[in-house]
């Protein structure tokens, strides 16, 4: 199967972190974490933790499109929903958020149920077609809609495989959502610093990984960073606009 440029960039990069050994771990709140430096002074942190107890300003999920015949709910997603009061389950069984390509929806958790301030759900269509460019999609609507919300803290928790979705490995996925959130926040910084946009808030992005994944995860997030850190060394300095006159 031939590999895309970004997944033989990733490879490359895993391969040559866990030569050299690059993989320390911390320890946040009791969970296991790996924060790493990411351009425009951002923070990566991969942890091992679910979306119910991470506390953070604004937690993002991944939806697959809703199957009227029964979605699935497995572990991390399970717990999600059940620990929401089946608010989740709920909107999409009404057909109130469907989970298009693209689809988003905020709200706040119920008081006393999940940890996170609010949750952006975002759709990625039909699992069939799951896809590496809705993932890159999703990637881009997490950086805006955090630089539009003024969050400070950011989680993500793909949970396709909570959704019954094999199609995409974990790490990659994450890796190719890194990828996208930080090409897309710097663009947002260069729009501010040339007074076309509000300034954000943003100061990281937790990625959130079950045990079995945390290791792959560490390792291709890693090599995401630094190809995002190098395709935004290489863009262009000039200002987007040229005043009139010019």
């Amino acid at each position: 199967m031939r590999r895309s440029k970004f997944s033989q960039s990733i490879l490359v990069s895993v391969t040559l972190i866990a030569f050299l050994g690059l993989l320390p771990f911390t320890f946040g709140d009791g969970a296991v974490e790996k924060p790493i430096d990411a351009p425009d002074n951002l923070k990566v942190v991969v942890k091992m933790i679910g979306p119910v107890t991470q506390t953070t300003d604004l937690q993002i999920i991944c939806v697959l499109k809703h199957d009227p015949t029964g979605d699935k709910y497995i572990e991390a997603m399970k717990d999600f929903n059940d620990h929401l009061g089946g608010l989740f389950s709920s909107l999409r069984d009404r057909d109130e958020f469907i989970g298009d390509a693209g689809e988003t929806l905020l709200f706040r958790p119920p008081v006393g149920s999940i940890t996170p301030n609010r949750v952006l759900l975002i759709g990625v269509g039909v699992e069939a077609e799951l896809s590496p460019d809705r993932l890159r999609l999703a990637g881009r609507i997490a950086a805006r809609e955090s630089a539009r919300l003024g969050v400070t803290h950011v989680s993500f928790a793909p949970t396709l495989r909570d959704q019954g979705s094999n199609r995409i490995d974990v790490g990659e996925g994450d890796a190719i959502v890194v990828h996208q959130f930080l090409l897309a926040m710097d663009t947002e910084r260069r729009l501010q610093a040339q007074g076309l946009s509000a300034k954000d808030n943003v100061a990281d992005l937790t990625i959130e990984a079950g045990q079995k994944y945390f290791d792959g995860v560490v390792a291709k997030v890693t090599a995401a960073v630094g190809l995002a850190a190098k395709d935004i060394s290489d863009r262009t300095s000039k200002d987007y606009a040229t005043p009139s006159g010019k």
